[in-house]
């Protein structure tokens, strides 16, 4: 069945790039509703952006979304991996400025208060997207591939030259939870010889040490540490699950990333979606809905270091 949110949940928080402050509501939504996003502080024209991946503005550093009005809202794909994580199909996210809050960095925060207002079924079918031949993308900096599978899986692989991050490889099913236990606080992490060439381009000035992992060399500067050695690779499963929700409904296939960001998951969903005969739309049943990301989630699966 399709869900929405029990109740409406709030946050508040700064923007990670704008650094503004910005307040936050999760609201429940109807059947076939979707996830939408409302700007609250847009009081004339069309204030509504559907998040769907032909409504997303290519970008390395977060993923943006903008109707045909000209209004938008950024960095929402820590919580759009919220709610696929979280098995949400429908809400309504009405927010004050023009980029979600960051939180600390992860999808935690998101996924706590979703859980904790509690998951309705609604009285519809969920439909998914089966995934029927392979496409792949490439930029000059790496490549996606997305084929066939019988849930969601992945394969990420990431190599920086900082030696607190380094090389790191991760394959997950994204059945049963594993979203919320394995991947949902893991950190947006930076190298702190980027930090100022993004806040001189205007970017990354609501970061700080407390909502994002900053490395320098072999050294991780942020408080705490790591919360899993290799949080990095996590965080950008974290981001591709959030990217992929932009399909409109939940993506059954198995998806790869090597040095893959929010541009080539968006590419790699326009690609398939420009393929007709690549992929199919149908009903889930019982037997599919249990191997959904959503499928089976309790709040006590949230790792306790978040």
């Amino acid at each position: 069945m399709q869900t929405s949110v029990h109740s409406t949940v709030r946050f508040r928080g700064t923007g990670l790039h704008t650094g503004a402050p910005v307040s936050l509501s999760i609201c429940p939504a109807p059947v076939d509703h979707g996830i939408v996003f409302e700007r609250t502080d847009i009081r004339l024209g069309n204030a509504r952006i559907p998040a769907t991946f032909d409504l997303a503005e290519q970008s390395p550093l977060c993923t943006k979304i903008v109707n045909a009005a000209g209004v938008s809202v950024s960095t929402i794909e820590h919580l759009m991996a919220a709610f696929a994580g979280c098995g949400v199909h429908n809400a309504l996210v009405r927010v004050d400025g023009p980029e979600v809050p960051v939180l600390d960095g992860s999808a935690a925060p998101f996924v706590r208060a979703i859980l904790s207002a509690g998951v309705q079924r609604l009285a519809a079918p969920i439909q998914v997207i089966e995934v029927l031949s392979t496409v792949e993308v490439h930029t000059a900096q790496g490549w996606a591939r997305l084929g066939p599978g019988p849930g969601l899986t992945m394969d990420f692989h990431i190599d920086f030259a900082d030696g607190a991050i380094g090389r790191q490889s991760k394959s997950i099913d994204l059945a049963n939870g594993a979203f919320v236990r394995e991947l949902c606080d893991s950190r947006t992490f930076c190298r702190a010889s980027d930090v100022a060439a993004m806040r001189a381009a205007g970017k990354a000035l609501g970061g700080t040490m407390d909502n994002a992992v900053v490395v320098d060399g072999d050294r991780v500067l942020s408080p705490g540490g790591l919360r899993h050695t290799d949080e990095a690779v996590r965080h950008k499963m974290l981001d591709a699950l959030g990217d992929l929700a932009l399909a409109g409904a939940p993506v059954l296939g198995h998806y790869e990333g090597h040095k893959a960001g929010h541009t080539l998951t968006n590419m790699l969903l326009r690609a398939l979606f420009a393929t007709p005969d690549g992929f199919r739309v149908r009903d889930c049943d019982t037997e599919l809905a249990a191997r959904l990301p959503g499928a089976g989630v309790e709040a006590h699966e949230i790792p306790a270091v978040a």
